[in-house]
């Protein structure tokens, strides 16, 4: 009988079965490798990507947030303008009563009184003067009583003027003005 040694034969089997499983293994190894590689410049463009998103909001929000405080200054700036044009169209509606006033003062003085200065503080007049007598002082507060610019006429000091020979008073009387809507109401 013949007698056939199998044993290298085997031997290269195993030995090739081995190679072929370490080259599997080795590309098996590789392949994972380059999709781990994949997988991570994937995360990576995508976390680019969200990056460059975020930045682009950032930005959008520093214009936005300049954009708002120029709204606020012009809020700011409108109000402002708004309470200058209610002080002119106040100063407007204003402006006649200074005639008004010039006129009724013109109309209540009596004969022998005289004005020396007159004194404005919002609605309030100091009239400062000289009559003749103390009955001319007390024509003059019955006429501010009548008059429909005048009203509520005090009389803060009257005395005779020690330095002159004549018999004239001087006077201080307060008086308020009365504004043009408060006639109409009282009329």
């Amino acid at each position: 009988m013949a007698r056939i040694n199998l044993l290298p034969w085997r031997e290269e089997q195993r030995k090739e079965q081995l190679r072929q499983f370490l080259t599997i293994m080795g590309l098996s190894a590789l392949l994972m490798v380059a999709i781990i590689a994949l997988v991570h410049i994937q995360i990576a463009n995508q976390i680019q990507k969200q990056q460059s998103r975020n930045d682009f909001l950032k930005k959008e929000i520093v214009k936005v947030e300049k954009q708002i405080k120029e709204i606020d200054n012009l809020a700011k700036e409108r109000k402002r303008l708004l309470a200058r044009m209610e002080v002119i169209e106040q100063l407007q509606r204003n402006r006649p009563e200074i005639v008004h006033l010039f006129d009724e003062i013109a109309k209540i003085m009596p004969e022998g009184t005289y004005l020396v200065s007159l004194k404005q503080q919002g609605k309030n007049l100091i009239l400062e003067g000289r009559a003749q007598s103390n009955a001319r002082v007390s024509a003059l507060m019955r006429n501010i009583e009548a008059s429909p610019w005048l009203a509520n006429p005090q009389l803060q000091v009257i005395k005779k003027d020690s330095k002159s020979d004549s018999d004239e008073r001087n006077f201080v009387l307060r008086a308020v003005q009365l504004r043009q809507a408060e006639e109409k109401k009282a009329s």
